[in-house]
């Protein structure tokens, strides 16, 4: 018996890894974070799976849930929206199962800011522009920040932030970062990335709190930088003419000439 932790992707259930489904239709036992998995990501379960929402749960009832799964030697599928290694409280659980025993597996998922990047047809780093991008929340009632990871000081690298969790706290979201970003700086809201309902708002650091007014929550991606609205960037190196790579030497002398056989 197995648990397999699987990140379940944005929300498309076609948006899962290979991996993912196959895992998902050999478990006859499968927990998912019903808050933010649809349906139809189910529907690669095996009809007569064992189906349990745990979003009314605490830690200790799905451990119990996966308990009795590994006391009867079934696999379970246990399902996370995007990928695991952020925000998906695996950590707490995988603690619990390596204490009792109980071996698990990890499966990546398509994590929400690139499905959030891909519905606004963006790349997030631009030569010159941008090279990093952050990925960050503010405050919660169930997670406090460290200090040093306030916007503020993200906001003055001057990388792409993607900024989760954070919608209903909007106006501290524009009032931390127009003074680094300037209040001309783009910034878009995608709510529900990759579901049939998927809305996307675009405005700036100035207009993006009348923008969104309270239309949407939870579920919802800021993305912040001046990727977003760039058309007059630089072009990278890596497929320039004349740029000497090892795929690609420029001359006979160059020191990957024969190398890339």
């Amino acid at each position: 018996m197995t648990v397999h932790f699987i990140g379940a992707g944005p929300g498309a259930p076609d948006l899962l890894t290979l991996r993912g489904r196959d895992l998902i239709a050999a478990s006859p036992v499968c927990l998912y974070a019903g808050s933010l998995i649809p349906p139809a990501v189910l529907g690669h379960c095996p009809a007569d799976a064992r189906i349990v929402n745990t979003a009314p749960m605490d830690l200790d009832a799905i451990i119990g849930e996966i308990s009795a799964a590994h006391a009867a030697g079934q696999d379970v599928a246990r399902l996370h929206s995007g990928d695991l290694s952020v925000w998906s409280a695996m950590g707490e659980q995988v603690r619990r199962l390596r204490a009792l025993g109980i071996p698990f597996t990890v499966t990546p998922g398509v994590p929400a800011f690139a499905a959030a990047a891909a519905a606004l047809e963006a790349e997030l780093t631009l030569p010159a522009l941008a090279q990093s991008v952050v990925l960050t929340r503010t405050p919660g009632r169930a997670s406090t920040m460290p200090p040093a990871e306030s916007l503020a000081n993200f906001a003055a690298t001057g990388a792409t932030l993607a900024i989760h969790l954070s919608v209903h706290n909007l106006a501290q979201v524009v009032a931390d970062l127009s003074p680094l970003y300037g209040a001309d700086c783009p910034v878009a809201v995608v709510w529900r990335a990759s579901w049939p309902d998927q809305r996307i708002v675009r405005a700036t650091l100035d207009t993006i709190a009348e923008a969104v007014a309270g239309s949407m929550e939870r579920t919802a991606l800021i993305l912040v930088g001046r990727v977003l609205e760039a058309q007059d960037f630089a072009e990278s190196s890596l497929y320039a003419k004349g740029y000497d790579r090892r795929f690609r030497p420029q001359h006979a002398d160059s020191r990957y000439a024969g190398s890339a056989e």
